[in-house]
Parts: C-alpha cells; structure tokens; sequence
C-alpha cells in the first residue's frame, strides 16, 4: 500500500508516532508530507531517524502551527497541489493526517480531491490547549466544521475520546503502543535505582502543556530534603519557571541516555495538564518504573487501579504520594512490575499498528473495547 501522512508539526510525539508506524508496516510504501518546527528540532536530525525506512519525503513549506488566516490559505494551496499530484501519480491508498492543523486542512483538500479513505489522529485534542475558554471554543468549533468533511477520527486513548465525544464527534480508539519486549530487555536499562537519593524524573518539552509551574511547585517543597532531587529530561522556552534548586533540567539526550537516566530513578512523575497517550509515560512503564501523574486526559489511561501508580489533581496530593513511596520504597519494585505488565497487556505495538493497517485497507474497526477493563481506574 501507498501510506500519506500529512504533519504540519513534525516534531516531538508526531515524528515518534510517524516513524513507529512507518518501521512497523515496513512492507508499505511511506509518504511523509511534512513541515518544521526548526526551533524544536530541525528537519535534517529528524530524517536520520528513518535513514533505514521506507518513506520518502515532501516538504510543505507553508504550513506552520498557529493560526493565521493568510499562511493557512497558502498551506492549503500548497498542501491541494502536493495531493493532486501524488493522486495523478497513484500514489495514494490511504491519508493519514496526524495533529489538528493537517486534520483540519487535510479533510478539506481531500473532500475537494474525492479521496475519501483519510484517517485524522489528534495525537492530543486541541479543544484542551487553550488558555482560556474563548480559544478552546473556537478550537470545538474547527474540530466540528473539518469532521464535516469527512475522515476517520482516531484518538489515541479512551479518555481523548471521551472528549471528542462530549463535543458530538464520532471517534475510535486506537491505543498508542511501543515494543515493551525490546524496551525492557535493552542491556543496561534494568538498573536498580541509585541509592544516593530518591529521584523524581520526567521528560519532555519545558512548555505550557507539560506545567513545568507545578513540577516546581511540588519540587520546592523537598528542597530542604537533602535525600531528595528531581530531574526534567528536556528543554524548552519554559525552562525559567524550575527555579526550585533540586531540579537538574538535562537538555535534550539521546534516546539511550534518556532511558538510562529513567532507569535509574525511583519514580516518573508528569504533571501534564493533558495528553493524547504519552510515549514518554509508555517507556517509563516499560523501565517499570511507579508513575505519579495528573489525572487528566491521556494520563489517566496509564494507571491501572493504582497498582502501578497514581492519579493527583492538585501539588499537595503528590507531595503526599511521594512521601508514601519515599517511606515504602520496598513497595516501589512491585509497582514497576505492574506497570510493565499493564503496559505490555494494553499498549504493545503490534496490536496498534495492526489496527492501523485495517484501516489504511479501507475496512471499518470498532473501538478497543476488550481494553476498557484494564482501564479503569480505582
């Protein structure tokens, strides 16, 4: 089959999901057409990651992530006559449109095309990143006026579709999923926790939707306990807000490193106020590692009944939690089996991307409903 992906931000979770995909239907062929966020990562680092893959690339130089009337027109003309040619050249079975720019857009030029097998994958509901109620409602409403041009719309977790659902848009799931079997039996990666201090790891971008404020909020407590430090793999323009000084910010790693370093820590903590499913959470569960994260979207798919973690909503009730699992650090190795466990049961990679393959055929799956009992949550 000849696969379309449409990303106008083709950077961070997206190029993770995207390449996923891409090794994992290594038997078909690939279209990557894409644009740049050269700020987080530039475009010639992202291509060495699928060197040995079968995609090839199109740049589409107009697309960019906020909303601008002017640019937008111009990447939808841009984006009209890249899928025009690629349809004469019967280069098209499937469209998969990944992020809400290119599945609004996308859905538009494809209507217009009469390519009518388009699959739309959030990858994080865009209705949940404003920062006021006015944005997130314009949001709704674009989220609403491109399902009407038609397309699959499938969410990356149950509690990402719920959303979509309270907003009248029909959705699938379709689980994010890693090879946890290759990512727990990686030499080096079982290291027990150091026993220097009781670390606290999270990883990502320094951004808005991460909540780097209440990362800082519940390290500043512990900075008067010597026995405690927290670690952020990562970087971005949100850096200045850890101010707590037992916070060591990494930078950006390699993915080995990045491993290494969760390894080797205690527990994951994220405080982010939404989620699609994130990868860096599914590694951590893969490491078998405890998780402590917000209960919010994509988040809260993650923790199975408390067994290999835990939900918080507010700074004070992580604070607590880390005290419980400082104070019962036997606790903490059964925990991180539960999670390897619930993660390699509910998100392998072979079951997502199997589902992904039907629909890239045409044919019509219902939701992932043999996973809703391993998800809830107590």
């Amino acid at each position: 089959m000849k696969i379309v992906h449409v990303a106008e931000a083709f950077a961070g979770g997206i190029v993770v999901f995207v390449k996923s995909l891409v090794e994992n239907l290594s038997d078909d062929e690939h279209i990557i057409v894409h644009g740049e966020r050269a700020h987080v990562t530039r475009f010639t680092d992202i291509r060495k990651q699928f060197a040995r893959t079968n995609a090839r690339f199109v740049r589409w130089h107009s697309a960019q992530r906020s909303i601008r009337i002017s640019k937008d027109f111009a990447a939808f003309l841009e984006l009209y006559r890249i899928l025009k040619r690629l349809k004469k050249q019967h280069q098209i079975d499937a469209v998969h449109l990944h992020s809400s720019k290119s599945g609004f857009i996308g859905r538009i030029v494809c209507k217009l095309l009469g390519i009518n097998n388009v699959i739309y994958t959030p990858n994080g509901a865009p209705f949940l990143v404003g920062t006021s109620k006015i944005s997130n409602y314009i949001y709704k409403v674009l989220e609403r006026l491109g399902n009407g041009f038609g397309g699959q719309v499938v969410c990356c977790s149950p509690s990402e579709q719920a959303e979509y659902k309270k907003v009248g848009i029909s959705a699938i799931t379709i689980n994010n999923g890693i090879p946890f079997d290759r990512i727990s039996r990686i030499s080096g990666y079982d290291m027990e926790p150091s026993n220097k201090k009781f670390c606290i790891v999270t990883s990502g971008r320094i951004i808005n939707q991460k909540n780097p404020t209440l990362f800082n909020n519940i390290a500043r407590y512990f900075e008067e306990f010597q026995q405690f430090e927290f670690i952020w793999i990562g970087d971005g323009p949100e850096r200045a807000l850890l101010t707590s000084t037992n916070i060591k910010i990494t930078g950006w790693l390699p993915g080995e490193d990045v491993a290494r370093l969760i390894s080797t820590a205690n527990v994951y903590l994220s405080t982010a106020n939404f989620e699609g499913l994130p990868y860096a959470v599914l590694e951590a569960l893969a490491l078998r590692k405890p998780v402590l994260l917000t209960d919010s979207v994509g988040n809260r798919d993650l923790v199975k009944s408390c067994l290999n973690g835990d939900l918080f909503k507010h700074h004070s009730e992580a604070i607590i939690k880390l005290l419980q699992y400082f104070n019962n650090a036997s606790m903490l190795n059964i925990m991180g089996e539960y999670s390897a466990m619930h993660g390699k049961e509910s998100f392998n990679v072979n079951h997502t991307f199997a589902r992904y393959r039907h629909l890239y055929e045409g044919n019509h799956i219902e939701n992932d409903s043999y996973l809703k009992p391993a998800l809830v949550n107590a």
